[in-house]
């Protein structure tokens, strides 16, 4: 009986010491799971909050027609209250003679959108959705200071801020050398005595508008040049911080012919020339814009976001640059580029590159691609591929065509390291770039006139009797 005993009685024992085991596991596990349960209840918090947040960062940027009205009708409310005027806005706002058509895209605040304009299709657009987003002319908050400004102020006034926008410093404007600039070596003042034609002061609206515009970098870019180029878009007027350019046929990157020739072919171009002649007058209006722009203007101008979606044709197939948010004169390029470095690769910027100095560790301020360099290699090398060429690609020029192209991509049109050190300036091509430039020039008229087409057409906005004027925004 002892040992039965002795059994039993430590059964109990250890009967009651399981049970007690038990309850405490009990209570851990309680503990556990409640800590687990807090866990999963603040990590879901957070990540329903994210959500939420990323939700409302990305859609309330998103593109709707509604939001678009709203902002356009905000506009007109401004309009009404007499803060915003432009030589668009009563035909917006009033006569009803801008018929909205669809919202194209929102980024990072820019607001961009289809409507037509007395009949005529046109693209607003704005950097910022509000006109109170925008830094107000400080001289606005002086009441009389604001009356008395005479249109010699307000050149003075937009003038500067043309310099700041563009990069341009006074004495940069004022130099007559560096390819062939010198007739318009003053782009800002060029702008500027456009402003002086008028007897009376500018109104307090008129002053608010023009500056909310002058602080839109692509604003002040075209608006100085469209009178210089052809190969950027036309500003045809505004109203308030909105302003309208031109509408054209934008390239697009999935089609094998970049631009949407069919549009083209409703103007009769298609009754002039063939697909391919089409394509080889467009390749050649390239190469006078690249020519244009690194000769033309006092500085060099570097288009540093190229793709097709950035470049649209009118009806003569001019090539132009439609959005220019990332072109830069050689001043403001080479502040860019100045940068320090420890490879190569960290002195690139979108498209626009140059070396890096280990010895100094910076980035050269020069840069050492070019851009027909970049339209070589992402505009043409698709174009007058042997794939999309077929049987033609056979063919003497048309081997000959892909060669240069080919020589094109490869060839930095940089200044060279020693001219850099010396001091080169900033203007033309080297000589290995414009021998490419030459070439390829050479070959794709060649290519036209075997073509047998030729003919003149007209790519200008035919908005007749309106004339967008420098302060008529």
């Amino acid at each position: 009986m002892l040992p039965g005993g002795l059994v039993s009685g430590g059964g109990g024992r250890g009967g009651g010491g399981l049970c007690l085991l038990r309850w405490l596991g009990l209570r851990l596990w309680s503990r556990r799971g409640t800590l687990v349960f807090a866990l999963l209840w603040f990590g879901s918090w957070l990540f329903l909050n994210g959500l939420v947040l990323v939700h409302r960062s990305i859609l309330s940027d998103y593109c709707t027609d509604d939001k678009s009205k709203r902002i356009l009708q905000r506009l007109c409310l401004e309009f009404g209250e007499g803060s915003v005027t432009g030589d668009m806005c009563e035909d917006l706002c009033v006569l009803g003679l801008v018929e909205y058509k669809r919202c194209l895209y929102y980024e990072n605040g820019k607001k961009v959108i289809e409507a037509r304009w007395r009949g005529n299709p046109v693209i607003l657009k704005s950097k910022l959705e509000n006109f109170s987003s925008y830094e107000p002319l400080g001289i606005l908050d002086y009441q009389d200071a604001a009356e008395e400004l005479s249109p010699l102020d307000v050149v003075f006034y937009a003038t500067m801020e043309v310099r700041n926008s563009l990069g341009l410093a006074e004495e940069d404007e004022d130099e007559d050398g560096g390819g062939g600039g010198g007739s318009n070596s003053s782009l800002a003042r060029l702008w500027g005595k456009k402003l002086k034609n008028r007897d009376k002061s500018y109104s307090r609206a008129e002053l608010a508008s023009l500056w909310s515009l002058l602080q839109q970098e692509e604003y002040t870019f075209l608006r100085v040049l469209q009178d210089l180029s052809t190969h950027v878009a036309k500003v045809l007027g505004s109203c308030g911080h909105f302003y309208a350019v031109e509408y054209l046929s934008a390239g697009h990157a999935w089609d094998q012919n970049i631009f949407s020739l069919e549009e083209v072919a409703g103007s009769g171009a298609r009754g002039r020339w063939t697909t391919r002649e089409m394509v080889h007058r467009i390749a050649l209006s390239f190469l006078d814009m690249v020519w244009h722009f690194d000769n033309d203007f006092t500085h060099k101008l570097h288009l540093c976001d190229i793709k097709p979606e950035n470049f649209a044709i009118r009806k003569d197939l001019t090539v132009v640059a439609i959005d220019v948010d990332m072109a830069f004169f050689e001043p403001k390029m080479r502040d860019i580029l100045d940068q320090n470095c420890s490879s190569d690769d960290d002195c690139n910027f979108f498209d626009c590159s140059s070396r890096c100095n280990l010895n100094k560790c910076r980035c050269s301020p020069r840069r050492r691609n070019s851009n027909l360099q970049v339209i070589c290699e992402k505009i043409f090398r698709p174009w007058f591929s042997p794939t999309l060429l077929g049987a033609k690609a056979g063919l003497p020029l048309q081997v000959e065509l892909q060669r240069a192209v080919q020589e094109c991509s490869e060839t930095e049109g940089g200044v060279e390291e020693r001219q850099e050190d010396e001091g080169g300036g900033g203007g033309g091509e080297t000589g290995q770039d414009g021998g490419v430039h030459q070439r390829l020039l050479n070959i794709l008229t060649r290519l036209i006139k075997e073509g047998g087409a030729s003919g003149e057409g007209g790519g200008a906005w035919e908005g007749k009797g309106h004339v967008h004027t420098a302060l008529n925004f």
